[in-house]
């Protein structure tokens, strides 16, 4: 039985929507909790993947690719850990909310998904969608890389470019989206079922076990901060909750710092905190986080406020010192991986992580 979702802003549930009738993201309403002491972390199977800690999931596990637990490595030119989220099954941690999120897509029937993306989620939404049986199209900007596009087209999704900006990409999907049902039961979508990385409650339960997992990996002890790229906040917002699932539970005694790090002229977060140069360039370098307007906002900035944390942007010139410094260090990523180490640098510089701070890195995504 799927669980229903509940709009935070007006207390509306649906059995099945992509937003509220009052233009609210959704939540899940409820999430499910452990009971008792953190287990030993060899109770976890690692051959489950992120799926070995469906006890804080709402979603049952109806599809895998075995993502999850990535490793966590000591990356001294960072002096801080990195955690490898680009091994995972299609090079970056969305592949965690696309399991729980088609996963959620086969609960209630759907056929077909839509999402919208710059790459890294199109091509996990469409792998997990063909490993589901499922249709999948996927919004693109034209300019995508060609690279991102053979990655979405591999696994037989269609792609469907739109001319403009990410914004443009997401609003020409929410209209093919549409807003009834196609089992007529106006709980969830026209043109097919909104798979949504930003919009979906769903994603973000597969985002919230980065934060369960770090923790099990450290014997449930959490770092003093962990930086991350923050472009919808789908792994900030992921990280936060599965933090706060953990405190609750009891598992763990504290939140660690959430430090997010923007691209500068896609920054509002780090702009309404002090943290951009209003006249620096902007840092297309990092198209995966090239977000002016975060669905979740609101919701990000409690993430912040919550574990004392801080919002900061990046120029173009930090990524890319920061993307030539990893890979002379063996890790292979892309631009929008750098975009955190170089954050990290900047906190630094700042004062705002000391010099023996115990810092987590995730590294987000595979170089194409």
């Amino acid at each position: 039985m799927a669980v229903d979702l509940v709009c935070p802003a007006c207390g509306e549930t649906f059995a099945d929507r992509w937003r509220c009738t009052c233009g609210a993201p959704l939540e899940f309403a409820s999430c499910p909790r452990p009971e008792g002491p953190a287990p030993d972390r060899s109770a976890f199977d690692p051959r489950r993947g992120l799926w070995a800690f469906d006890d804080f999931i709402p979603v049952e596990p109806s599809v895998t690719l075995g993502e999850g637990f990535t490793p966590l490595v000591d990356a001294p030119s960072l002096d801080a850990t990195v955690k490898l989220e680009y091994v995972s099954p299609t090079g970056s941690f969305k592949d965690r909310g696309a399991a729980t999120v088609v996963s959620r897509a086969v609960e209630v029937g759907a056929d077909r998904v839509i999402e919208d993306s710059s790459g890294n989620a199109g091509a996990a939404i469409a792998a997990y969608a063909a490993r589901a049986g499922l249709d999948a199209d996927v919004y693109v900007p034209a300019s995508v890389a060609a690279a991102k596009r053979r990655a979405i087209e591999a696994t037989g999704a269609r792609v469907v470019e739109i001319e403009g900006d990410r914004e443009a990409v997401a609003e020409a999907c929410r209209e093919a989206v549409g807003e009834a049902s196609p089992r007529g039961d106006g709980d969830a979508v026209g043109g097919g079922w909104y798979a949504s990385h930003a919009w979906n409650p769903a994603f973000f339960a597969g985002t919230a076990t980065f934060g369960v997992e770090l923790a099990a990996q450290r014997d449930w002890s959490v770092p003093d901060a962990v930086v991350v790229p923050l472009g919808h906040g789908t792994l900030l917002l992921g990280a936060y909750r599965g933090f706060r699932a953990l405190a609750d539970a009891g598992w763990i005694d504290g939140l660690p710092r959430l430090l997010a790090v923007q691209a500068t002229g896609y920054a509002p977060v780090a702009d309404g905190r002090g943290g951009a140069d209003p006249d620096a360039d902007a840092n297309d370098l990092a198209d995966g986080i090239r977000i002016r307007e975060p669905v979740r906002r609101a919701r990000i900035e409690d993430a912040l406020d919550a574990t004392d944390g801080d919002a900061v942007a990046v120029p173009e010139a930090a990524v890319r010192d920061a993307l030539a410094d990893l890979r002379e260090s063996g890790f292979a990523v892309e631009p929008t991986a750098a975009v955190a180490p170089a954050g990290l640098r900047a906190y630094r510089d700042r004062g705002v992580v000391g010099a023996d701070a115990d810092v987590v890195v995730p590294l987000t995504g595979r170089a194409k």
